[in-house]
């Protein structure tokens, strides 16, 4: 979040909103039976690139969701591009990264019981 412009953020948080209807709106079907959640979206300053982190449940499916979400990003960002028309004068580019913060805290749950 540091040094990110009051644009970014306020957009970041718009594409994660539109990103997280988009994904939901495939249902769990479309990634294996998998939960995937849209936890983050980093903007670049320049609004070109979206980085958008998600974390999947169960963590087991990770590498199969994130497989799915690379192969369909540019229809994603198609219809991102739909919902942000009036808003963004450009679709940025999306590129999806595993949060990992689920597991984190699964993790040291599991540390904690011990």
């Amino acid at each position: 979040m540091e040094g990110q412009s009051t644009r970014q953020l306020k957009v970041g948080r718009e594409i994660q909103k539109d990103l997280a209807e988009i994904i939901r709106s495939k249902g769990m079907a479309a990634f294996g039976g998998a939960m995937v959640t849209v936890s983050e979206v980093r903007i670049s300053p320049d609004l070109s690139l979206a980085k958008a982190y998600v974390s999947i449940f169960p963590s087991a499916k990770a590498e199969e969701v994130m497989g799915i979400l690379k192969e369909n990003v540019r229809t994603y960002r198609g219809e991102l591009g739909r919902k942000v028309a009036k808003q963004l004068r450009i679709v940025p580019e999306l590129v999806f990264y595993l949060d990992s913060t689920l597991d984190y805290a699964e993790h040291i749950d599991e540390l904690l019981k011990k």
